[in-house]
C-alpha cells in the first residue's frame, strides 16, 4: 500500500482536528510517512470540521480528493464528501446520527450513554471502530491514547474498544516496521527554529492563522526562558518587539496580512533605526478580513513592499516543517547580524497543516544557538566593523562601514549613549536634514542588502526537484512544493522552489533554470505573484495554473489542471 488516505468529519466542537490527529499517529507507529490538512469554518460552535489524513511510504506534503476511509459523526460529512468515495472506499458512521444503507455503521451514541462518557468521546469511540476496520493492532491504539490524550485516559480507552468490538476489518494497512517520526505542524516548526536561532522574546496578537505559534512558545516559555507577551493590537506589537531588539533581546512577532497592516509604520521604523526584527507572517484568504480560516498566498508584493521608503530585507517562504525549521532560525541570525527586519512567510496550508518531519535533515547547525551578536561578534567577520572599544572615541550607533552594518551594542553601557532615531541622522543617531549626510545614510543601509546576499549564496535558496532534464519547469513557493513534487513525478517534470524571496536569488534561480524553455508556475492567488516578480527580474513565466478559493491543491486535482495547460 503507497497511499492511504482518511477523512473524518463532524461539527466544529467534535474534537475533529485532535480525531484527524490520533489517526495520524496510528499510522505513524506502523511506520508511515504522515500530511493532515484540516478544514474549519470561522465559527466557535457549528459549521462543518473535517481533517485529511494521508499516510503513504515516502515524505509527502499534500492531499488526495479521493479517500480509501471516511469517518462521519454526522449526515453532512456523508452528503459533503460522497463524491471523495471511490468504489472500494470504507464509510464508518455514527449509525445514531447518520441514516445510511451501506457502510459500517456503528452505535456511538448508545455506547456513550451506556459508558456514561462526555459527548466529546464520541470521536474515540468511532476511532476504536476505524482501527479495527483498518486492520490496525488494538495495542497501536491503546499507546497513542495513553500518549495523546492527558485526561479521562482509561474512560477514552473503554470508549474505543467499544467501537473497536462494534467494528468489522475491512481493509489491512500493513505495518512498514520503520521507525515513527515527529508529526509537526508549521507553526511549531517555526517556534522551534525561532528558538533554535536564540529568540528572547515572542510578541504577538493573535490572528488566525499565525495565532498556534503563540500558544506553542508560551506552553513552552519557562524551559527556554522566553519572554512571551500579548498586547493590546498589532500596533504594539511590533513596538514592543522593537524596544526588546532595542534592549538586546532577539525578539520575533507573528501575524496574518490583516495585523501585519498595522505593522508596518513600526517595521519602517526598524529599516531606519536599524532594529533587527523577525516578523512570521501566515497568509490568509482577503482582503480585509476575507475568509480568516482559508489559505492563500496573496501578500507576497505586500511584504515585498510594506512601509514608507527603501531598506533592505530578508524574506524568506519555507514550503514544509523542515525548512520552516531551518529557514526560521536562519532569519532571526540574519536579522541581527546585518541589523534588518526578516520575515517567514507561511500560508494558512503550511502552518496548520501536521507533517512527518525527520529532523536529522535539518540545515541549521549548533552555532546558532545562543549565538550573541555583539560588537566582539561583529569584531571576527569580515567586512564587518570593529567593535566599539570606548578608548576616547565616542560610540556610533550608526558608523558608517563598508558592510553597511555598524558596531551594534546595547544600553546600558558605561560611556556610550545608544541611540535610536526615526528621524534621518547621522553617524552618532542625531537627527539631521542634511543632504549629504541622508544620502551617505541611505547608501549605507542599502549596502547590507549586498553583502546579505552573498551570504545567502551558502545556502540552497532555490531547490529543484523531479526531473532535471526536463524542458518544462513548474515554480512555486510556500506550501505548494509538495503538490508539485507529486504532479511533477506523474507527468515528468522539473520543479523549482525559491525559499528566498528577497534578496532574489538570480543567480541560483538562473542555474535551476539552464534548460527550461517553459515554465508554469503554480499558486494560490489571481495574480500569480511569483510570476510577476519573474518578470521584474526579466523572466518571463508561459502559463499559470491558479487556484484562490481558499483550499489548497490536492495532488490529482493539480495534475489534472497541469494536462490540460500541457495538451
Amino acid at each position: 500500500m503507497d497511499s492511504f488516505s482518511v477523512l473524518i468529519g463532524g461539527r466544529a466542537g467534535d474534537g475533529i482536528n485532535e480525531a484527524g490527529m490520533l489517526i495520524a499517529q496510528m499510522l505513524n507507529q506502523l511506520g508511515y510517512r504522515l500530511y493532515q490538512y484540516y478544514d474549519y469554518p470561522s465559527l466557535i460552535r457549528g459549521g462543518h470540521n473535517f481533517s485529511i489524513v494521508r499516510a503513504a511510504r515516502e515524505m509527502i506534503g499534500a492531499h488526495l480528493d479521493s479517500m480509501d476511509v471516511i469517518i462521519a459523526l454526522n449526515q453532512e460529512t456523508v452528503s459533503l464528501h460522497r463524491a471523495r468515495m471511490k468504489e472500494e472506499s470504507i464509510l464508518i458512521f455514527d449509525s445514531n446520527q447518520v441514516k445510511e444503507e451501506g457502510g459500517m455503521g456503528i452505535p456511538v451514541g448508545r455506547i456513550m450513554k451506556e459508558e456514561h462518557a462526555p459527548p466529546i468521546m464520541r470521536n474515540t469511540c468511532i476511532l476504536g471502530a476505524f482501527c479495527r476496520a483498518a486492520g490496525i493492532p488494538w495495542e497501536v491504539l491503546e499507546k497513542v491514547v495513553k500518549s495523546r490524550i492527558p485526561r479521562m485516559v482509561e474512560m477514552n480507552l473503554q470508549v474505543a474498544r467499544r467501537g473497536y468490538d462494534a467494528a468489522r476489518e475491512a481493509v489491512r494497512v500493513p505495518d512498514l516496521g520503520r521507525e515513527p517520526l515527529p508529526i509537526i505542524t508549521g507553526n511549531e516548526a517555526v517556534g522551534l527554529g525561532l528558538l533554535k536561532g536564540g529568540l528572547k522574546a515572542y510578541v504577538a496578537y493573535p490572528m488566525t492563522p499565525s495565532s498556534s505559534i503563540l500558544h506553542f512558545l508560551a506552553s513552552v516559555a519557562p524551559d527556554f526562558q522566553l519572554k512571551v507577551v500579548h498586547p493590546e493590537n498589532e500596533i504594539a506589537v511590533m513596538l514592543m518587539a522593537l524596544g526588546f531588539s532595542y534592549a538586546g533581546e532577539r525578539s520575533a512577532v507573528g501575524t496574518s496580512g490583516g495585523g501585519f497592516c498595522l505593522m508596518t509604520e513600526g517595521l519602517s521604523l526598524a529599516g531606519q533605526a536599524e532594529l533587527p526584527v523577525t516578523i512570521v507572517v501566515s497568509q490568509r484568504t482577503g482582503p480585509s478580513t476575507g475568509v480568516p480560516t482559508y489559505t492563500a498566498q496573496s501578500d507576497l508584493h505586500f511584504i515585498l513592499n510594506a512601509g514608507q521608503g527603501e531598506f533592505p530585507r530578508l524574506v524568506v517562504a519555507p514550503g514544509d516543517p523542515l525548512e520552516c525549521y531551518d529557514w526560521s532560525a536562519l532569519a532571526l541570525h540574519l536579522s541581527w547580524k546585518y541589523q534588518i527586519p526578516s520575515f517567514v512567510l507561511l500560508d494558512k496550508t503550511l502552518s496548520e497543516g501536521a507533517y512527518s518531519m525527520d529532523p536529522r535533515a535539518s540545515l541549521v547547525g549548533e552555532e546558532l544557538a545562543g549565538e550573541e551578536l555583539t560588537g566582539d561578534h561583529l569584531a571576527g567577520e569580515e567586512g564587518q566593523p570593529a567593535a566599539w572599544e570606548g578608548r576616547g572615541e565616542p560610540y556610533r550607533r550608526y558608523q558608517i562601514t563598508e558592510s553597511g552594518v555598524s558596531p551594534l551594542l546595547w544600553p546600558p553601557v558605561p560611556g556610550a549613549a545608544v541611540k535610536v532615531d526615526s528621524y534621518s541622522h547621522d553617524q552618532m543617531g542625531i537627527t539631521t536634514e542634511d543632504g549629504a549626510t541622508v544620502a551617505a545614510m541611505q547608501e549605507k543601509r542599502m549596502r547590507k542588502e549586498g553583502h546579505l546576499q552573498e551570504d545567502l549564496a551558502g545556502y540552497q535558496t532555490v531547490r529543484v526537484y523531479g526531473d532535471a532534464d526536463s524542458p518544462t519547469a513548474l515554480l512555486c513557493w510556500g506550501s505548494n512544493k509538495w503538490p508539485c513534487i507529486e504532479a511533477a513525478s506523474a507527468l515528468g517534470q522539473k520543479v523549482i522552489v525559491p525559499v528566498v524571496l528577497w534578496p532574489f536569488p538570480d543567480r541560483q534561480l538562473a542555474a535551476a533554470l539552464d534548460g527550461v524553455e517553459r515554465m508554469i508556475s503554480v499558486e494560490n492567488n489571481i495574480t500569480g505573484q511569483l510570476a510577476r516578480l519573474l518578470r521584474c527580474r526579466d523572466l518571463e513565466v508561459q502559463d499559470l495554473v491558479l487556484k484562490y478559493d481558499g483550499r489548497p491543491f490536492a495532488v490529482n486535482e493539480l495534475e489534472m489542471r497541469l494536462r490540460e495547460v500541457l495538451s
